[in-house]
């Protein structure tokens, strides 16, 4: 059975082990990681909104020909901690096979510590991102 990418187990690893009283710290050092759209998806061209999201979040995960996941996230500046969960995919993913995201656990952020430190509502955004970022995977792969 295939097991999530190594560096999304290590972020995982760091916030579950970190005080409660730094976490929120953390994640937010996360929401500079989204690099910026590429131009071909300037107007959310081919990407998928997360309702679940309070804020306007829009995510497409791609599998290349050579087998691994890229991604995509939109995510407004005004919404850190949003945007800190897309990081934490973004680098935590970064060149995973789609047997490897398929791998990540539905409860993540519950892993990491999170539910302790923010909202129930942001947890289940971040959950919801996660979700429709596996769906579009399995879509692919099937």
């Amino acid at each position: 059975m295939p097991e999530m990418p190594t560096r999304l187990a290590e972020i995982v690893d760091e916030f579950a082990a970190a005080p409660r009283d730094v976490v929120l710290e953390m994640l937010l050092e996360y929401a500079d990681v989204i690099p910026p759209l590429p131009a071909e998806h300037a107007g959310r061209e081919g990407m998928e909104q997360v309702p679940e999201c309070q804020t306007s979040f829009f995510l497409r995960a791609r599998v290349t020909p050579e087998k691994t996941v890229e991604t995509l996230f939109d995510c407004p500046p005004e919404a850190p901690t949003t945007r800190a969960f897309a990081g934490i995919l973004a680098e935590g993913l970064d060149g995973a096979s789609p047997e490897q995201v398929l791998a990540v656990p539905d409860d993540l952020y519950q892993r990491m510590g999170l539910a302790q430190a923010i909202s129930p509502l942001r947890v289940r955004g971040g959950t919801a991102i996660l979700g429709r970022l596996k769906r579009q995977v399995r879509e692919q792969i099937s």
